[in-house]
């Protein structure tokens, strides 16, 4: 209930959008927005106006016709036969393979080194601080070149694998079951039956439990002070159903092995050598940066925190673990999204080494077929920029989360 001295509210008016401190940035933010999309809009219709006139109409029917060229590694079905958008998936597709397995190798290769490199060990952290320098200041071309060249000339090539008028082979597989050539990694294959779908069920339910467990053992440990274990306990979560829902549902998961059938190897999985040296140079190049940024962000937390934690009589792994990275992950993560960042951009390397991605067939073989430049070349830079903006939503929604909540 308001009383007859209040007083009444005012009425919104027009030049409040510039008189009124509330209202004026918008009001800024709205008119450079219409002017930059008017700005857009004009350079646009000019350059279709000037292709028009030079009789190069923007067109991408192009997608629909033939590749007519094959493509060394793909994860899905693929032929000459098949159209230039399918070309362009597989492309992105074996980009996005190296980003994703680049990226997690990075992280385990930084945050190990990171951490080395603070070692009370002399030896160790001037083992890492020589890593990170020398991989820092060489450019990424020449190391993707370099570990290629060591891949092809130290691996033994298949044919090796074989004995040759009873003598042993110069080479052997690994386990029986991988084998390690200058053509690749060959790996043993999962052959899914009937009834596998439960046991990948039961997999998939066994990680979401290990991240609840672990969760619930933080709370515990963060409000009850109860040091809970939580290795063993993951294990044995993870592994545990997975296990005992094969065996009930009767082993429907089988390995397909590796077998030297001639001059190469006949079925499992091949992880061509191009993929393997491109991702493992791409890794351990921006390891070394991420290196740096876990140092950092180690080196800004206060040693008054290491020294209390020690005072309470928590294990040295554990302060790491439970005091000083949850802290330093917050300087940690922002230059670490650029660090992902730059990786997936730098996959665009990958045709120095003959690897397939999106820059080799759409931005490579089909621009060279079609001439269309102008459309190939916007292809890449929408996808680029579409992945781009994707691994920094992903990575600020994690920064968001671990980031101080202040009251």
């Amino acid at each position: 209930m308001t009383s007859i001295n209040d007083p009444k509210p005012e009425s919104f008016q027009l030049s409040q959008l510039m008189n009124d401190t509330r209202y004026r940035s918008y009001t800024f933010q709205f008119i450079a927005l219409i002017v930059l999309f008017f700005l857009v809009g004009y350079l646009y219709l000019n350059l279709v106006e000037n292709l028009r006139t030079a009789g190069l109409d923007i067109s991408y029917e192009f997608l629909g016709e033939p590749a007519g060229y094959d493509i060394n590694q793909r994860l899905v079905e693929y032929n000459s036969q098949s159209s230039h958008w399918r070309a362009s998936v597989v492309g992105v597709l074996n980009t996005l393979l190296v980003a994703f397995v680049g990226c997690i190798l990075a992280t385990i290769f930084g945050v190990t080194a990171g951490v080395l490199r603070l070692s009370n060990n002399w030896i160790v952290a001037k083992l890492m601080a020589v890593y990170v320098e020398i991989f820092r200041n060489v450019p990424v071309l020449i190391w993707i070149l370099i570990i290629n060249a060591i891949f092809l000339i130290a691996l033994p090539q298949p044919k090796a694998f074989k004995s040759r008028g009873g003598n042993p082979p110069e080479a052997e597989m690994l386990w029986d079951s991988f084998a390690f050539t200058g053509r690749g990694i060959y790996a043993p294959k999962p052959v899914f039956e009937t009834g596998s779908w439960v046991v990948v069920a039961v997999f998939i339910l066994s990680i979401i439990g290990v991240f609840a467990y672990r969760r619930y053992a933080k709370f515990a440990l963060y409000n009850h002070g109860r040091d809970l274990p939580r290795g063993w306990p993951s294990i044995a979560i993870l592994f545990v159903p997975a296990i005992l829902a094969y065996f009930v549902m009767g082993s429907p998961i089988g390995l397909e092995y590796p077998q030297l059938k001639g001059f190469n190897f006949k079925g499992g999985i091949w992880a061509r050598g191009s993929f393997v040296a491109l991702t493992f140079a791409l890794a351990i190049y921006t390891g070394a940066f991420i290196a740096e940024n876990v140092r950092a962000g180690i080196l800004a937390i206060s040693k008054g925190q290491t020294e209390a934690a020690a005072a309470l009589g928590i294990r040295p792994g554990r302060i790491m673990s439970l005091v000083i990275l949850p802290q330093a992950l917050r300087v940690i993560i922002p230059p670490m999204i650029s660090n992902f960042l730059n990786l997936t951009k730098n996959s665009s390397l990958a045709i120095a080494v003959g690897y397939m991605d999106i820059t080799g067939t759409l931005g490579g073989i089909t621009l060279n077929q079609t001439g269309r430049a102008i459309e190939a070349i916007l292809l890449l830079m929408a996808f680029y920029l579409a992945i781009s903006l994707g691994i920094s939503a992903i990575m600020n929604v994690y920064n968001n989360s671990i980031k101080l909540k202040e009251r």
